[in-house]
């Protein structure tokens, strides 16, 4: 598979789209893209796309230490290398749960799931059973069960055959209600902050992505300030900066400049 640059149009799948992705697939509902930060996921959708070529019994569904997380990642990347597929996997980043850098990793995860059989889903694959190889069944949000001394709990409470007991109910009812109502007024502004946030990043991405085309036109493409342009836009590592690369071209384009101009006076 050729590899995806970072205007690549994967990158402007949504997060609700990817989530919707990933629940459908896998019979999950996560609601947050940091949820899938383990990297059983990755392995289960991996498993999907090349049924039989992830050893599930390694994959750890219920890692919530970076150490098990780390393990799911190493499962990953021995099937990379099994596929030949030259994708660096920033572990550091991932084990950490950031959204930014859970969300990139999935949409590059999507495309390449997609360019396999044109994304058809295996029908004969199943999700839930395959998850019940890993090395410890979880009980994701995506999962049916139930837990069945959860149901007891909530079916037993020896305060309720009182007077007092049903008085504990019902003060406890009334500040859950408060406590709901503030929560569901906090997500819906987390939501309108996200979409705000994604709405942005879209902008930028997509006046990023004009500047793109604008340098490989072929008129401009090998002008050294297109060159320098594309250098930064397609640095592959954040932790270097392109632009002292970039500001060496446009320098030395500056002397070769000068140069002919002291030839022509003479």
């Amino acid at each position: 598979m050729a590899t995806i640059g970072m205007m690549d149009s994967a990158y402007f799948v949504g997060r609700n789209e990817i989530l919707s992705w990933i629940n459908d697939r896998l019979q999950l509902n996560l609601s947050r893209v940091e949820e899938a930060a383990s990297g059983a996921v990755q392995c289960q959708m991996m498993d999907m796309t090349h049924p039989g070529i992830v050893p599930m019994q390694k994959v750890n569904f219920d890692a919530k230490t970076e150490y098990d997380m780390i393990q799911n990642y190493k499962v990953l990347q021995e099937i990379f290398n099994k596929l030949k597929i030259d994708k660096h996997i920033e572990v550091n980043k991932l084990v950490k749960g950031r959204p930014l850098d859970n969300l990139e990793f999935l949409q590059w995860l999507k495309r390449y799931c997609d360019s396999v059989n044109g994304g058809i889903m295996n029908e004969n694959y199943n999700p839930v059973d395959r998850r019940s190889k890993g090395n410890k069944e979880r009980n994701p949000k995506g999962s049916l069960r139930t837990s069945k001394s959860l149901q007891a709990n909530k079916c037993y409470n020896p305060g309720l055959g009182t007077k007092e007991g049903k008085a504990n109910t019902i003060g406890v009812g009334a500040d859950s209600s408060k406590e709901i109502q503030a929560l569901s007024t906090e997500i819906t502004d987390l939501k309108l902050s996200v979409n705000l946030l994604e709405k942005e990043r879209d902008l930028y991405f997509a006046k990023l992505r004009d500047v793109e085309i604008l340098c490989q036109t072929p008129e401009l493409e090998h002008l050294p300030i297109a060159v320098a342009i594309k250098k930064i836009l397609y640095a592959a590592d954040e932790k270097e900066s392109a632009l002292a690369e970039a500001q060496e071209i446009i320098s030395q384009l500056m002397n070769v400049d000068q140069t002919d101009v002291g030839s022509e006076s003479n």
